[in-house]
C-alpha cells in the first residue's frame, strides 16, 4: 500500500519560510519522480516544483528563486523548502510521485500553506 504523507505546512507572515516534507512508504521511492503541486480555492492544482529520480528539477516560473525541492532517498522523503513566502503562495499543497504530468502517479493527503500579509 503507497502512503504519501505531507508535514511542514502552517501560518506565516509573508517574507517568512516553510519547509514541507513528504513521507514515502510503500513504493520505490528512488526510482520515482516526486512532485509538489499546490491548489489554492476556486484554481485548478498546478505544478510547484518536481525532482526526477536523477535530481533533475523543474520549477513553476512563480516560485523560481524562492522555492528548492530535494530527495533524501535514504529516508524516502522529498521536501520543499519555501522561502519569501507570498499571500499568493497560499494553498493545499500536495506531494505526488511516480508523475511527470501530475495526472497520474500517487497522491498524498495534503498540507495547508497560508500566507498573511
Amino acid at each position: 500500500q503507497v502512503q504519501l504523507v505531507e508535514s511542514g505546512g502552517g501560518l506565516v507572515q509573508a517574507g517568512g519560510s516553510l519547509r514541507l516534507s513528504c513521507a514515502a512508504s510503500g513504493i520505490i521511492f528512488s526510482i520515482n519522480t516526486m512532485g509538489w503541486y499546490r491548489q489554492a480555492p476556486g484554481k485548478e492544482r498546478e505544478l510547484v516544483a518536481a525532482i526526477t529520480s536523477g535530481r533533475r528539477t523543474n520549477y513553476a516560473d512563480s516560485v523560481k528563486g524562492r522555492f528548492t525541492i530535494s530527495r533524501d532517498n535514504a529516508k524516502k522523503t522529498a521536501y520543499l523548502q519555501m522561502n519569501s513566502l507570498k499571500p499568493e503562495d497560499t494553498a493545499v499543497y500536495y506531494c505526488n510521485a511516480g508523475s511527470n504530468t501530475g495526472r497520474d502517479g500517487y497522491w498524498g493527503q495534503g498540507t495547508q500553506v497560508t500566507v498573511s500579509s
